[in-house]
């Protein structure tokens, strides 16, 4: 019961719209400066950018795994 209120409040409310991100973008240039933005921005794609690395390597793992011996030789 709870996990379909859950998809019914996502579904409800959708994804952030352009005035949602504006107001991010604002509020994130006031804590920051606009100095240090560019800087955070970078390490921010760094830090995805490893974490989807990672998760590729996990799931080739997991893969090499479950394959039989006659399907590893």
């Amino acid at each position: 019961m709870m996990s379909m209120f859950m998809e019914s409040a996502v579904l409800a409310f959708g994804f952030p719209g352009l005035p949602e991100l504006m107001i991010v973008l604002v509020i994130a240039l006031v804590l920051f400066g606009g100095a240090k933005l560019p800087s955070l921005m970078r390490n921010l794609g760094r830090s995805a950018n490893e974490f989807k690395r990672g998760m590729a390597e996990t799931v080739d793992e997991e893969e090499e795994e479950t394959k039989s011996p006659s399907e590893k030789a």
